[in-house]
């Protein structure tokens, strides 16, 4: 009963520790931004890999190959047509890419 006990306690704790861990990460030309307010989704490309999209910020981080950027007053609109296109990644070249950038109007602050 005590092994049971006991196993019962490690898998809690596991799952607890698992829940409060936070992922963070880099993002070129700015440095760690925490995911946790995040929603992230993964498109089927060999280009875009996750698109995570913070909507009371309209702030937006993408993983394109191995390399996080970040986007600033995104619409919604916008990640809702890219989310829904037929190629994630000419869609980020054709409307994202040179567009929205955090430099010219500050990132969002908590």
């Amino acid at each position: 009963m005590k092994l049971t006990t006991a196993v019962f306690l490690f898998v809690v704790t596991l799952m607890a520790s698992a829940t409060i861990r936070a992922e963070s990460v880099y993002v070129k030309y700015f440095g760690n931004v925490s995911l946790d307010p995040f929603i992230c989704s993964y498109p089927n490309s060999s280009f875009v890999n996750r698109i995570c999209y913070r909507s009371e910020k309209s702030y937006l981080v993408v993983l394109l190959n191995n390399t996080n950027y970040h986007y600033c007053r995104l619409p919604p609109e916008i990640l809702e047509n890219w989310l829904s296109a037929q190629s994630a990644g000419r869609f980020y070249n054709t409307f994202i890419k040179g567009n929205f950038d955090c430099r010219l109007g500050g990132i969002p602050s908590d």
